[in-house]
């Protein structure tokens, strides 16, 4: 064990932790240069285009030093975006230390910060990187002062690195040797593994990622899943390299997988703790929770036809994704479809690309929504996540919204616009500190229902794309919100009704009638168009009725003749409107639900 050493990577998005990873991947000489491609960890095509990690990887090294010692490195690469915070606390609860990646150009941002705070939850030893150095733009001596400052760590332990270029590398995995320590266990205590992430194999079930803590696993043991409850018999066990290798058991310190005839990824919840069944450890390891989703929306086939390929999609997409839930959903206006949860907007984002691209799906998404708690008088408590639940105006006492503590780190210049922004989004200002001379951190608490509404694409606007943002839930609070539906002639559209603050339920309300107004088609008779906040309207517009010139053929004459004409053509369109239903168009959704 003291020649293995278990380490991660973790930066913000986009200051170069996958470019990293392969830097240490070639000095490891796992695979020739001919063989070489970018960001080698990342197996997705949404991640390669991108440039972001959805999915944790791991993947075990061989490493000569300089001094012509062998190690073992275990590298477990994390996702950078806030939406997967539970899963980097696992996959850095299996390691001894963390690279913290810091760009040269760019500085200290709001995930680095709380990438930070996670590592040293799970009291890591953590080594400060500076990459980029090549670059530039790049501010060495900046950033060593805004480590210091942000992060309270000795700059000078800093390596200076250009994961593009190559250098500094060889520095840093001396250091990694240096300063991360090896990990410890004993072979002869109960088995005590960590589960930090799986997936799925059509041919041999979920494979779990495990972390060893105590004892051994090999093949034959019945495993015992601590948060299930369930048994299985271990058919595998192995190591991560480029493709999965076989060993004949893991042992503490190791970083491998378990197959055992696991049939779905539900059953192998991230953080749970793996122990024999017939030898089961006391103390399963800490910092376990189911993973619940934050925002919900609406999933409809634009085709109906294409119902069952979107259920058959999402069952298969759910066999690598235990986080995704959806239940059957149906509503008048778009049929049927699916209410899906999601750990965030991005998670929800990749999800929807996902099954356009995989499956070959045409989609239609409504608005985001987030949880409320709604109190009833009668006394009960009960949650929405879905705005046609919502139940009626006079038999709720409160609703409580979540809140939560967001982070936002800006170049002082913006700092004007970002706070008007915030308190748009009726955010409260807890307190705010400079960073720098140049850059500030602002601490704020937000209703997590005003971040799923384009915030986070305002807040690049407002800051020309400097800003970085990073939030965590922290409770529900009492508010006033409403429902609003829309009415379409009279009649209610399930699809675009929306939860919203009663300050912006006007303005919200006007901004998705006046854009109805420019894609529903007229029709023979005169459509209201309307946002009603139970019985009570606080918005109209009037699509005006198709108006044949009926005294065209009138060549001069008596007016009453004309006047004839035109009163008979108002009764036909009177009984027309009674009869006549309105036909919204599939695109009316598309165009409609796009906006924020």
């Amino acid at each position: 064990m003291e020649h293995i050493r278990n380490f991660s990577i973790i930066a913000h998005i986009d200051h170069g932790k996958s470019t990293l990873a392969d830097r240490i991947i070639e000095k490891c000489r796992l695979l020739s240069p001919r063989d070489h491609i970018d960001q080698i960890l990342d197996t997705m095509e949404i991640e390669r285009e991108r440039g972001i990690t959805i999915k944790s990887n791991a993947i075990t090294l061989d490493y000569t030093s300089r001094d012509g010692e062998h190690f073992i490195f275990n590298l477990i690469d994390t996702p950078g975006h806030v939406d997967f915070t539970y899963e980097v606390s696992r996959a850095l609860a299996a390691c001894e230390g963390v690279l913290l990646v810091v760009d040269a150009s760019q500085g200290v941002e709001a995930q680095t910060i709380a990438n930070l705070y996670l590592a040293m939850e799970n009291n890591l030893e953590i080594i400060p990187v500076i990459n980029k150095i090549d670059m530039p733009s790049a501010d060495i001596d900046s950033t060593k002062k805004s480590i210091e400052t942000s992060l309270g760590l000795d700059p000078e332990t800093a390596v200076p690195v250009s994961a593009r270029e190559g250098t500094g590398i060889d520095d840093l995995m001396e250091a990694i040797i240096q300063r991360i320590p090896p990990p410890r266990g004993d072979e002869r205590e109960p088995l005590k593994a960590l589960i930090f992430d799986s997936y799925f194999d059509k041919y041999q079930g979920a494979i779990v990622k495990v972390r060893l803590f105590e004892g051994t696993v090999k093949r034959d043991d019945d495993i015992l899943l601590c948060a299930t409850g369930k048994v299985y018999s271990v058919n595998e066990v192995g190591v991560f390299r480029l493709s999965l290798e076989k060993r004949d058991a893991l042992r503490p310190g190791d970083v491998g997988y378990i197959i055992a005839g696991i049939k779905t990824v539900m059953d192998t919840k991230i953080g749970d703790t793996v122990t024999l069944a017939d030898r089961q450890t006391v103390t399963p390891l800490k910092g376990f929770k189911d993973v619940k989703p934050m925002v919900f929306s609406g999933l409809y086939p634009v085709y109906s036809d294409e119902y069952d390929n979107l259920k058959d999609a999402l069952y298969k997409l759910r066999l690598n994704d235990a986080s995704l839930l959806f239940e059957p959903d149906n509503s008048f206006a778009l049929g049927f479809g699916f209410r899906c949860g999601y750990l965030g907007l991005l998670h929800m984002e990749i999800v929807q690309e996902r099954l356009e691209r995989e499956f070959d799906l045409s989609l239609v998404t409504t608005a985001p929504s987030v949880e409320y708690k709604v109190h009833l008088n009668s006394g009960t408590m009960i949650t929405i996540d879905n705005p046609v639940k919502m139940p009626d105006p006079g038999s709720i006492m409160m609703i409580e919204e979540p809140f939560v503590k967001a982070d936002i780190i800006t170049p002082s210049d913006y700092m004007g616009n970002i706070m008007s922004l915030v308190s748009e989004c009726r955010g409260i200002h807890r307190h705010m500190e400079y960073i720098d001379t140049r850059r500030v951190q602002l601490h704020y608490e937000l209703p997590l229902s005003e971040i799923v509404f384009n915030f986070y694409d305002k807040l690049k606007s407002c800051s020309r794309g400097y800003a970085s943002f990073d939030y965590e839930l922290i409770d529900f609070r009492e508010s006033s919100m409403v429902k609003v539906d829309i009415l379409v002639n009279g009649e209610p559209v399930d699809a675009l009704s929306f939860i919203v603050h009663e300050d912006k339920a006007r303005l919200r309300g006007k901004d998705i009638i006046t854009r109805l107004k420019d894609i529903i088609p007229q029709h023979q008779f005169k459509i209201p168009l309307q946002a009603a906040i139970g019985s009570q309207i606080i918005a109209r517009e009037n699509i005006s009725a198709h108006r044949k010139d009926v005294t065209a053929k009138c060549y001069g004459g008596d007016i009453t003749r004309k006047r004839k004409l035109l009163e008979k053509q108002k009764e036909g369109k009177k009984r027309l409107k009674q009869v006549g239903s309105v036909e919204i168009p599939q695109e009316a959704f598309l165009t409609i639900l796009k906006i924020g």
